[in-house]
């Protein structure tokens, strides 16, 4: 029998922060990335800002700085072709990333669109797992107890999100472990 488990190596925890709420009007400012597991890898960049529109709200939840990001980020295609040569760094040779966040329609979106605007191409594919959706699937639990303050108190010691990009792709990989690591040990043999 297969185990939740199985794709561990290749899971990569990733959360950005962004100047919004869609990637076609507003720029991805930082992506934050990290393996499953002992040892843990890490990546952080911060981006220099290709577009000037920007939400208030998005702004005040993570904090970054057009101007200090305009000034000491780097250009999108440089912190990509990093992103792409961490990757695979820490993957088994041959191994496809499995991109795993807490709101992977969102985070995925930016990611999707920045890599095959600036590299031609996403080494994640076309395809994403969303923590939130495989809690609630293996669990059986209705979408309100899916919400990160939900799943912080279950698995993370009810830590609060500092919308830092590395520090909540950590928080999540912690979150998706436990999940990953309660439904294996009520896994049933077949």
């Amino acid at each position: 029998m297969s185990s939740l488990l199985d794709d561990k190596k290749s899971y990569i925890s990733v959360d950005i922060e962004s100047a919004g709420p869609i990637p076609g009007l507003y720029a991805l400012l930082s992506i934050g990335a990290c393996t499953l597991g002992d040892p843990r890898q890490t990546f952080y960049a911060e981006l220099q800002p290709d577009k000037t529109l920007t939400d208030p709200q998005a702004m005040t939840i993570h904090g970054l700085d057009l101007a200090k990001l305009e000034q000491n980020g780097l250009p999108p295609r440089e912190a990509l072709v990093k992103f792409e040569a961490w990757l695979k760094a820490v993957l088994p040779p041959d191994a496809q990333p499995l991109f795993v966040a807490f709101n992977a329609p969102f985070d995925w979106a930016f990611v999707n669109e920045y890599f095959i605007r600036y590299l031609g191409q996403n080494p994640f594919g076309h395809s994403a797992i969303d923590i939130k959706a495989v809690y609630m699937g293996l669990s059986g639990k209705p979408w309100r107890e899916t919400s990160g303050d939900y799943l912080h108190r279950l698995y993370n010691n009810a830590k609060v999100l500092s919308h830092n990009a590395l520090d909540d792709a950590v928080d999540q990989a912690v979150i998706f472990e436990g999940i990953l690591t309660e439904f294996e040990k009520m896994n049933i043999p077949e």
